[in-house]
């Protein structure tokens, strides 16, 4: 690039050299930042109803959806964050359980670690075939990395927020991530994204209900 004229304007600034911005870049993606890169830069509202918008940016899928909740948004915490182990994942059990079965198989971790306690997380520790990374109450946020066998990356993302439309209740807002490794992990993602479509919005759906059951329980 001729960066004659940025020099001339810009006088003060040292451009670094293009590896060590790759470096940087690089850096930054294994420290794990995901929700800051990600999650954070999608930018464009989605409308809630559960339906799902999905991106490709910066070589990672993204798969969001926003769901309404009566609830507060103490209760949808602490219905996302009481997932997995005994309860399982509210819908299509016997899928969860044949995909715990077959990254067993194939030497993944499998669901046979469960969770350490039935309403508590706490970051880094493991819960089934994924791996805490933030458990944050004071912003409604879960984020798992998924330590499952693909070829790839992935992370599973939920937060409470405020509602928009209708500010007594909140809003429910899930995002799975996806780094494709090669064209195995592009083959992979849309090779089955017909089921993870419909467990996914089905997953979000019934989140939000049982929060709305809790709720009305106390």
């Amino acid at each position: 690039a001729d960066t004659t004229q940025a020099r001339a304007l810009f006088p003060q600034i040292e451009p670094i050299a293009y590896a060590a911005a790759v470096r940087f870049a690089l850096d930054k993606i294994e420290a794990g930042r995901v929700e800051t890169r990600w999650s954070g830069a999608l930018g464009k509202r989605v409308a809630p109803g559960g339906q799902p918008e999905m991106s490709d940016w910066e070589g990672v899928i993204t798969e969001r959806r926003v769901v309404r909740c009566n609830a507060t948004q103490a209760d949808l915490f602490a219905t996302f964050t009481s997932l997995g182990g005994e309860r399982g994942y509210l819908v299509w059990g016997w899928s969860w359980r044949v995909r715990g079965w077959l990254d067993k198989l194939v030497g993944g971790p499998g669901l046979r670690r469960g969770r350490r306690h039935a309403t508590q997380l706490l970051p880094g520790e493991a819960m089934d075939f994924w791996r805490v990374e933030v458990v944050d109450a004071s912003r409604g946020l879960l984020l798992l990395h998924a330590e499952m066998k693909v070829p790839g990356r992935a992370w599973l993302r939920w937060e409470a927020r405020p509602g928009v439309e209708e500010p007594a209740g909140c809003e429910l807002e899930q995002i799975a991530f996806f780094e494709p490794r090669g064209l195995p992990g592009f083959l992979y993602w849309y090779a089955l994204y017909p089921i993870h479509r419909l467990i996914f919005t089905d997953m979000a759906r019934a989140i939000a209900r049982q929060a709305e059951r809790d709720a009305a329980a106390h």
